[in-house]
């Protein structure tokens, strides 16, 4: 079993006197690593708010049946939480009631959770993001030499769990997680009325991965409206399906300010929802590919390793452009993805120049270990 990297950070975070919350997309593997930190002992109760019986009993829930219920227990597990109404109170409930049993919650939609426990579990709780497995997981494994190996594979079919852990089904998992899993909470929650716009939504996100977009143009493609467009990006964002960068601007008048980028957490997913699981190699999209893996790795990378950085890209009005840029700690580091590490490339002077002390790199698969691994590994 691949050990995820959440689960020494979490581990230290037990018995504490916090709630300990997991947000993340279904089917990530929050369960399973819950399940190796706490096992199915009879210290633990594990509930499920996916249950229509679980979510009944927490409708009224008292603190003194609360005391019943886990009476004799250390551990607390409740998953899928956000499916359980006013759950922050709840939660607030138990941290406040019963303090020698340690809380644990988690959740596949940001919208939902995040929003109800902010503020009652306001310094109560340590909250974490799982993503699927990251090139740095694999590498820890088998080595970065395999893992290197097994990039052209990974840009096409992605880190899920169950995708890495049945070779050769990868196309039928990701089908099935495309078609209803990862859009569960939102179709059941926001009562979207006509889901197969979201499906051409997300299509039309997945041909311009690596490009900017906007919400009008967006709609223009999908016959939506760019306020609904605008509510649908942030509730797939919400799901963990998709992410927004914004575009870097400080020192020059021609540098673009309101500009947004879309990437998918998973590359997997984004080929399922275009249907194109074609070998990387002969793909017209590799550099979107690239870039999409690149960026999603690298967001993983700075969640596990708890760095706190501000990500963006830059372009100018005059087609002036940088993939990446990240800042934190005073410094201004700027990158270029490109898979072909023999592909041309020119440094970006007018970037460096109006942005002293700043650097370039680019990140080929050649040197990708040196960003996407944390120094430990």
């Amino acid at each position: 079993m691949v050990q995820r990297f959440l689960e020494k950070i979490i581990k230290d975070k037990i018995n504490t006197g916090k709630a300990i919350v997991l947000m993340g997309a279904r089917q990530v593997g929050k369960t399973t690593l819950l399940k190796e930190l706490f096992g199915w002992s009879g210290d633990s109760l594990w509930l499920n708010g996916d249950e229509l019986d679980v979510q009944n009993l927490f409708e009224n829930i008292s603190s003194t049946r609360l005391k019943y219920i886990c009476a004799g227990k250390k551990y607390l597990i409740i998953d899928e939480a956000q499916r359980i109404k006013d759950i922050g109170i709840k939660l607030k409930l138990v941290v406040d009631q019963l303090p020698d049993i340690q809380l644990i919650a988690t959740g596949s939609s940001s919208f939902d959770l995040a929003n109800e426990i902010n503020e009652p579990l306001t310094g109560r709780k340590w909250e974490y993001k799982m993503y699927p497995l990251s090139f740095g997981e694999m590498v820890a494994h088998h080595g970065l030499m395999e893992e290197k190996r097994l990039i052209p594979h990974r840009l096409v079919y992605g880190y899920y769990p169950d995708v890495s852990n049945n070779p050769g089904r990868e196309k039928e998992i990701l089908k099935q997680l495309s078609d209803s899993y990862l859009y569960k909470d939102i179709l059941m929650w926001e009562q979207i009325k006509k889901p197969e716009k979201l499906m051409k939504l997300l299509q039309a996100i997945a041909y311009q991965v690596g490009n900017q977009l906007s919400y009008s143009e967006l709609g223009q493609m999908c016959q939506l409206d760019s306020k609904t467009v605008e509510k649908y990006v942030l509730l797939l964002e919400q799901c963990y399906v998709i992410f927004r960068l914004g575009s870097f601007s400080r020192n020059l008048r021609n540098e673009l300010k309101s500009s947004k980028k879309i990437y998918f957490y998973d590359n997997g997913i984004r080929n399922a929802v275009i249907a194109d699981f074609s070998f990387a190699e002969n793909r017209s999209d590799i550099g979107a590919l690239w870039e999409n893996f690149i960026i999603s790795e690298r967001k993983k990378r700075l969640e596990y390793g708890l760095l706190w950085r501000n990500s963006w890209f830059w372009r100018t009005t005059d087609q002036k452009e940088i993939d990446y840029i990240e800042e934190g700690d005073g410094a201004i580091d700027s990158f270029e993805f490109k898979y072909n590490p023999l592909a041309k490339y020119k440094s970006p002077k007018l970037f460096l120049d109006n942005y002293p002390g700043s650097s370039f790199t680019l990140v080929t698969p050649d040197n990708i270990e040196d960003f996407l691994l944390l120094q430990k590994e």
